[in-house]
């Protein structure tokens, strides 16, 4: 989680906030700020096609790894191994959904906690070992 602390005593939307006060983004409310995204709430990962995504949080639109010199430190190791775990896995397996997910389709709802995670977490069954 990356804090930040208010350089100066400014007035943000009839608010005061005073020099030195720590300041925490909502992450939650930026990634599902309606005025950037089409349709928030709803999980189209095709959106991100052919568009300019800075994840160094210099774009305060898509901050998933923090940003600045506290920034996620795993970033980088991410960025480079997601592409190949991720193939390996679609390569050696057959996926399926469950039965219940096939037929009413994937409950997206979120359940809150310390971490935001689903409600109903997704499930998907290797059918058959492609090695």
């Amino acid at each position: 989680m990356t804090f930040y602390r208010a350089q100066e005593t400014i007035q943000v939307q009839g608010y005061t906030i005073p020099q030195g006060a720590t300041i925490v983004p909502n992450i939650w409310a930026v990634h599902r700020n309606a005025d950037v995204w089409d349709d928030p709430g709803k999980f189209e990962p095709q959106r991100f096609i052919n568009r300019e995504s800075d994840l160094s949080g210099k774009d305060s639109k898509l901050i998933p790894f923090g940003g600045g010199r506290r920034s996620c430190v795993g970033l980088p190791l991410a960025y480079r191994t997601v592409h190949l775990i991720l193939a390996s896995l679609l390569h050696h397996f057959e996926w399926d959904l469950p039965q219940d997910s096939m037929e009413n389709g994937l409950d997206m709802t979120e359940k809150f906690g310390l971490v935001i995670s689903m409600a109903t977490p997704l499930k998907a069954i290797p059918n058959k070992c492609g090695l």
